[in-house]
């Protein structure tokens, strides 16, 4: 009598790995270019937070712009993949809220949800960690 395995369950720890590291660099493009783009442009970002009512824009948009490149290079890297992941799930889920409630607009509620998408991404790498193929891994 044979047990049949899952096929999700069978992959090498290598496929797991590489697998894991293109979740990783797909997780953090958007992070490393849109915190790049907002300390580029702080004046830009800070208008258009104080658009939104955030408190302190110039200071608003300098710490989110270096949560998202620092958060995205630790990522990419694999760099206290498991803490970064769980801090840029939360400030991905904040931003949706903040940014992107005008649901009647379907864009919005479209990035609201992509929001909520990515930050599942983030939850998943929190719980399996970076991988092999990782500054993390490297450590010990």
């Amino acid at each position: 009598m044979s047990t049949n395995t899952s096929v999700a369950g069978s992959g090498t720890a290598s496929n797991t790995s590489a697998t894991i590291l293109l979740g990783r660099v797909l997780l953090s493009v958007i992070f490393v270019l849109s915190g790049f783009g907002k300390l580029t442009a702080i004046a830009g970002t800070a208008g258009y937070f104080g658009s939104l009512g955030l408190p302190m824009p110039t200071v608003t948009a300098i710490a989110v712009g270096l949560i998202e490149l620092l958060g995205g290079l630790a990522i990419l890297v694999g760099f206290q993949t498991r803490i970064t992941a769980w801090v840029l799930a939360i400030f991905t889920i904040a931003t949706g809220l903040v940014a992107h409630t005008g649901w009647a607009d379907q864009m919005q509620m479209i990035s609201f949800m992509k929001n909520l998408a990515i930050a599942g991404g983030f939850l998943v790498l929190a719980s399996s960690g970076a991988g092999a193929y990782s500054v993390d891994s490297k450590r010990g």
